[in-house]
């Protein structure tokens, strides 16, 4: 064969052999466990009569439109009867099942609560009584159930169906909005508004509801990570509805996900230095807020940083500056969380017993009490013993402590509501009581809802794990029972992790009083 022929021909093979490679490897990272996203969006607007709402329709294509730009597979349905919803849970199910994807229901439209469950309403429904719930409307547990059926290693559901519900009048509905639901393993759930409160359908100027506005706005941009995306929604659609709409997320989600690149991937630890220089820019942009009396100011910080290490701090503070005007809604325990972040009253007093965390042997006695009030600090003494002092924000940021003052105040519980699943973690700068300089980073989570008895009674709580790692060297670990009103723990377990066997120590109520609000 002619040397150039053949050299032209081994070439020609290569190339078709390198081809054929990288379209089996294309293949094969397509089909990949993990990389199938599929969402299932519904817009349901065309009630009959008064029921009929502007924009869900609009909202369910430009969701569509955002969510294939980002690489979902969609499904869309929109003014969607019931047997097509039912059809349509049941397609993305099937595309999903074994793949161990990521599944999405968003969902606008009219939605409902009856006995503790949400209900998306089609357009077919006719609801006289409550009887016909079941028999008209899909429960939203049928989408976590078809896809925990499938697999899913990520589930996200979106729920803009807190438009004020005609149906309930007919006594169908157990109360307004949705009812508050603890966000199943693996799962990101989001609701437009409060548990228990209505959302706005539309502010009149676009074609979106306001919620859905800006989660589309959010998710548009370069680095959509999960958490910051619902983050900022809810504070722009607080901000802009003046307090009245306030969205709301229950999440148990181990991993990040980012609707950029679709990729789920470990927490990751920042390197100290970055750590350090990102810590010492937000910083310096707190000081030149953390005096302001413009609640724009704390909306504008909260944007730049939705998980920073002062977050949870400056969410207090809006709420200070502009209280949140929605309703409060009774949880399936009874337990109703106040919107206000005033937890420590003057006068507050609670009578505390120590015991040796692993005997039960009491150590000590000890009396809390809220001395002085003013603004937005709470001073007290007796909280670790006879002779310490402390000082919080009226939210429980601490500033102060036996262990030394903090800057920024570290948030010892959350700036918001307490939500099953609720994370937040930070870095500080402080200084000893003998003017050493040292760091502290935290890290914080509200792990269940629990009933326990104490002295004091026996009390429905949330219980919180927090781990400190002071430069110092001497890590230790609290965990805390609490109710949400109030500023110090019903029960607290302090593990410090200092030598082989770490000092255990438990803090009780035997007995409290209520100052004055």
């Amino acid at each position: 064969m002619n040397p150039k022929r053949a050299f032209t021909r081994i070439t020609s093979l290569l190339r078709t052999s390198l081809a054929c490679t990288l379209l089996s490897a294309f293949t094969a990272t397509a089909q990949a466990p993990g990389d199938l996203r599929v969402a299932l969006v519904i817009g349901n607007a065309a009630y009959a009569g008064t029921a009929a709402l502007v924009n869900p329709a609009n909202d369910a294509r430009d969701m569509t439109s955002t969510l294939r730009s980002l690489g979902f597979t969609v499904v869309e349905l929109r003014d969607g009867s019931k047997s097509q919803i039912d059809e349509a849970i049941v397609k993305v199910r099937d595309t999903l099942k074994g793949k161990q994807g990521i599944g999405m229901l968003y969902y606008a439209g009219h939605g409902m609560q009856l006995d503790w469950h949400n209900f998306m309403v089609p357009v077919d429904a006719k609801l006289a009584q409550s009887a016909d719930v079941a028999a008209q409307t899909v429960d939203v547990n049928t989408v976590l159930d078809a896809f925990k059926v499938a697999g899913n290693r990520m589930n996200i559901l979106v729920l803009d169906a807190c438009r004020d519900n005609p149906f309930g009048k007919n006594g169908t509905a157990s109360g307004k909005g949705l009812a508050q639901q603890d966000a199943p393993p693996g799962t990101f759930l989001a609701y437009a508004t409060a548990p228990g409160n209505v959302a706005e359908d539309s502010d009149g100027k676009g074609d979106n509801g306001l919620y859905t506005q800006y989660l589309l706005q959010e998710l548009k941009k370069p680095v959509s990570r999960i958490e910051d995306v619902f983050k900022r929604v809810r504070f722009n659609v607080r901000q802009k509805s003046g307090g009245r709409q306030i969205p709301w997320e229950s999440t148990s989600l181990e991993d990040d996900f980012f609707f950029n690149d679709g990729k789920v991937r470990a927490v990751e630890k920042p390197i100290e230095s970055e750590r350090d220089k990102a810590f010492a820019l937000e910083k310096a942009d707190w000081d030149t807020v953390k005096s302001s009396q413009r609640v724009d100011d704390f909306y504008a910080f909260l944007q730049k940083y939705p998980n920073g290490n002062i977050a949870e701090v400056v969410q207090a503070k809006i709420e200070l500056l502009a209280a949140a005007q929605i309703e409060t809604q009774p949880d399936q325990s009874g337990m109703t969380q106040s919107p206000g972040a005033r937890r420590f009253r003057q006068g507050d007093t609670y009578e505390l017993v120590f015991k040796d965390g692993y005997t039960g042997a009491v150590k000590f006695k000890s009396t809390a009490r809220v001395t002085k009030v003013t603004d937005d600090i709470a001073e007290y003494t007796g909280q670790f013993g006879a002779n310490t002092r402390g000082l919080s924000t009226v939210a429980g940021a601490v500033l102060a402590d036996n262990g030394g003052q903090y800057d920024p105040p570290y948030p010892l519980i959350p700036g918001g509501d307490y939500v099953v699943g609720k994370h937040w973690a930070g870095h500080t700068s402080a200084i000893s009581g003998q003017g050493r300089k040292f760091t502290l980073d935290f890290d914080a989570k509200v792990v269940a809802k629990e009933k326990i008895t104490v002295e004091a009674g026996t009390f429905e709580t949330y219980k919180l794990e927090f781990n400190f790692i002071p430069s110092t060297g001497s890590r230790y670990k609290t965990t805390s029972w609490v109710l949400p009103d109030w500023g110090l723990a019903v029960k607290m377990k302090v593990e410090i992790k200092d030598g082989v066997t770490p000092t255990v120590i438990v803090r009780e109520w035997a007995a409290y009083k209520r100052g004055q609000g």
